[in-house]
Order: C-alpha cells, then structure tokens, then sequence
C-alpha cells in the first residue's frame, strides 16, 4: 500500500474512536480531531463530561458521538465499536488512552486487587479495544494509537502496577501492530512523560508538586494535553504511513536524562 499524501488534511472526515475521552489527554485529542475535520465518537465513563466535549467539537463545527463506556467490561467495548460504525458507517482510526494511576505505594505494601484493577482498564482494556477495532477494520484499514507512557521504557518507583501495565500497552502495540499490516491497520503508541493532567496531579501530589519536582530536571515544566494531541493526530494520518508498532516519546527529552 503506497501513500503519498502526507497532510493531517487527510483526517477530514474519518470516523475515528476516542476512548478515555471526558478529561485531559484524550480530550484535548478529540478536540484536535474534531478541528481537523474527523468525526469523533467519544467513549469514557463520564457521560455528563463527554456531551459537554460533544458540544465543544459540534460548536467549532465538528461531528460528534457520545458513548459511556467502561473499558474494563469487554461487552462496552464491543457496543462503543458497534456503536461507531451504526453512526458513523465506518471506523478509521481510534485512540485508545482510556486507564489509570492505581495505587501508589511501594510494591510491598500493593495487593493483588489493587494491581488488578489497574490491568483490567489499562491491559485488557487496551486489548478488548484494539480486538474490537482491528475487527472493524479489517476491511479497508485503519491507524490505531495507544497511550502508553515514559514508564513503558523506565521504572518508577511506587507506580509498580501502572509500570507493570504501561509496558504490556507496548507488548501489546507491537503484536497488534505486526498482526494489523497485512491488512493495512498501523497500530503505534504515544508514551507521554509528565502532563499537567488530572491523572499527574493525583500521581505526583497536587499541580505544585508536579511543577515543583519538573522545576529540578531538565524537562523543566509538564508539557499539556495539546503536545500530546499533535503526535496523536500524526500517527493517525497517512503522514506516518511506514510508522508501526513504534512508541513515540512525548517527553520533553525527561527519559533522555
């Protein structure tokens, strides 16, 4: 499959799945998407976060879907998917970022319900998406995005649960990834470092200490939902067609340190 348009333009009117999509990184990606022309379905467990999005992309023109999803049930899934497709006739792309922090605490003091529960939104529900979408795509092709995180490539002490997951994101990225060519569906990742979201906030302590600990490292700030949204929209285009099963570091250069 040869392409050679290489413009985010090509976004304009792909139909493509948010998941994840009631708070910073993901919306700031639907917004993105939606400027660009996509039609965006948003899923995320908040309902009254996603109409409020659904009306921001609609108000600047876009075209939105609202879904209330839980990721971690398998059945939500598939019917976000289905879905798409009924509104939509198609799915073009999806961003999977839906997951969360856990507990954070040093791996002795962990159980295995707290470690469960990070992997059943953060693992399986980045397989029964990719499961779902790859199926819906089969057909004509498609460019899937996974939120991995810094943590896929480091450690980090008290997150051992998010670490142990964000690196099986990856796993999971380059097998899909492999499994997806053949039929024209790229699946990549985007590994965000620190971003002044609610999800750091709750990890590093409160906004101030998120600023305050940047502040000592080279990185300097946290970089914001927008800095991630852009990489996002251009592995989703034909701009990155030859890129697969590839994890974008979205950083600052942190783990270049």
């Amino acid at each position: 499959m040869h392409h050679t348009n290489h413009s985010l333009a090509d976004l304009a009117g792909k139909a493509i799945l948010v998941t994840g999509a009631s708070s910073g990184i993901g919306a700031a990606t639907a917004l993105a998407l939606g400027r660009a022309g996509a039609r965006v379905a948003l899923a995320a467990r908040r309902g009254d976060l996603l109409e409020s999005l659904a009306g921001e992309i609609r108000g600047g023109g876009g075209e939105a879907l609202v879904i209330p999803t839980d990721v971690a049930d398998e059945s939500a899934v598939a019917a976000a998917v289905a879905a798409t497709l009924k509104a939509f006739g198609r799915l073009d792309g999806a961003f999977n970022n839906a997951g969360q922090l856990g507990r954070v605490a040093p791996l002795s003091d962990i159980d295995a319900a707290d470690f469960l529960q990070v992997m059943q939104s953060n693992v399986l529900g980045v397989f029964y998406a990719l499961k779902h979408e790859m199926a819906a795509m089969r057909a004509h092709g498609g460019a899937i995005v996974n939120t991995a995180s810094i943590v896929a490539h480091v450690g980090f002490p008290h997150f051992a649960p998010y670490n142990a997951s964000k690196h099986a994101v990856l796993g999971l990225t380059r097998t899909a990834a492999l499994e997806g060519w053949p039929q024209g569906i790229r699946v990549n990742a985007v590994s965000p470092g620190p971003i002044a979201t609610p999800m750091a906030e709750i990890g590093f302590g409160g906004l101030d200490n998120l600023h305050a600990t940047l502040q000592t490292m080279p990185v300097g700030r946290p970089g914001t939902p927008e800095e991630v949204a852009g990489p996002v929209l251009f592995l989703l285009s034909q701009a990155s067609s030859y890129i697969n099963g590839h994890s974008l570091l979205v950083d600052g250069a942190m783990t270049a340190a």
